[in-house]
């Protein structure tokens, strides 16, 4: 048998990613065919992806993607097992990869995009790219959830990687500064709703029930209690509801003036944080 070139190693390293010492044996074992040495390194990226399966992917990221020809747009959370593999140039560049593929190809839910073919290399899954990459970090990653959005879109993932938001507005082309400060809002705010309308109702309700009790707690006539409890209820939604939060870059307005000047309405936004509950 011929010795396996130093280019030919390259070469498959390139493709795959994989260690050159593995892409050396995958190609001895294979003869030097490059078709057979890539798919022996998928299968052993498929086992190694089994044997680490079932361990805790407590550390992980954000991705977010927004195809603007398109008006299509990801945000979604990926998994793994330590901060370092979370921070690592592989991982970062898997999760932009992942966000492009749900907002292009519109899987329904994690079982779907694993199985879908992958963009960059249509003859294999997500889930082999995932093994890919696997493979490489040597720590369990799986998708853990995603929101996939439509429209006029902005979007902003915080520097570590730990939160990450996207808002859809209507009116005439947005001025994309705007639209990330205003999701770096959200990161900062943590709004409950985008609307009022949208807060939900037994949510209201639980709040009223709050406000009214401390305000009849001060012992003054009914009159001035139900006055009292509708203050409360201003501040809650001026405190909790994103277009009449003060803008944190300029809280002489709120969200919502922020918007309205531009000519925008806020339709609405999603945020994701690794490991909160959706």
């Amino acid at each position: 048998m011929s010795t396996i070139s130093a280019a030919a190693v390259k070469t498959l390293r390139d493709r795959t990613n994989a260690p050159m010492m593995d892409c050396k044996a995958a190609l001895t074992e294979a003869a030097g065919d490059m078709e057979k040495a890539a798919e022996i390194l998928r299968k052993q990226n498929k086992a190694i992806q089994d044997k680490k399966g079932a361990r805790e992917t407590a550390e992980g990221r954000i991705a977010a993607h927004i195809d603007e020809v398109h008006n299509v747009g990801a945000l979604i959370e990926i998994r793994c097992e330590s901060a370092p593999v979370a921070k690592s140039e592989h991982f970062v560049q898997l999760g932009m990869e992942l966000a492009r593929q749900v907002a292009e190809k519109n899987p329904k839910d994690v079982a779907e995009l694993l199985s879908q073919p992958f963009l960059s290399k249509p003859k294999e899954t997500v889930n082999d790219r995932i093994g890919e990459v696997v493979g490489v970090l040597r720590e369990n990653m799986r998708p853990a959830r995603f929101v996939r959005m439509t429209g006029q879109l902005g979007s902003y993932v915080h520097h570590d990687g730990s939160q990450g938001v996207m808002v859809q507005v209507e009116g005439p082309q947005a001025e994309p500064p705007l639209l990330r400060d205003i999701c770096m809002h959200i990161v900062a705010k943590n709004p409950v709703a985008a609307r009022r309308e949208d807060v939900p109702a037994e949510v209201i309700e639980k709040e009223k029930d709050i406000a009214r009790s401390q305000a009849a707690a001060t012992g003054k006539p009914s009159a001035i209690v139900e006055k009292i409890a509708e203050g409360k209820m201003k501040t809650w939604f001026a405190e909790n509801v994103l277009v009449e939060q003060p803008f944190v870059k300029d809280d002489s307005r709120t969200v919502g003036d922020m918007l309205k000047a531009a000519g925008l309405k806020l339709v609405r936004f999603a945020r994701l944080k690794v490991g909160e509950l959706s």
